[in-house]
């Protein structure tokens, strides 16, 4: 990990074509402004974590939700054809 002091104003250049400038310090709060081409995804580590433990959580069928889908299913008529 590369680790580098800024002040506000500074700019850090990521490859040729994204640019981090550091807009506002406030406390131990952090503004910063990415410009990047629109096919660059960027996102909160945060949020992607949560939406991978929630996917996880999601896809584990517990055995009375499992059940309540078989007694749904097998009361289900087909419909004429």
């Amino acid at each position: 990990m590369l680790v580098l002091t800024r002040r506000i104003g500074e700019r850090i250049l990521i490859g040729d074509d994204v640019e981090v400038t550091i807009l506002d310090i406030k406390g131990d709060s952090i503004r910063i402004g990415i410009d990047a081409p629109r096919t660059t995804r960027i996102q909160r580590a945060e949020i992607v974590e949560a939406v991978r433990d929630e996917n996880a959580q999601a896809a584990v069928v517990g055995d009375e939700a499992e059940q309540a889908l078989r007694a749904a299913l097998a009361g289900r008529t087909e419909p004429a054809t």
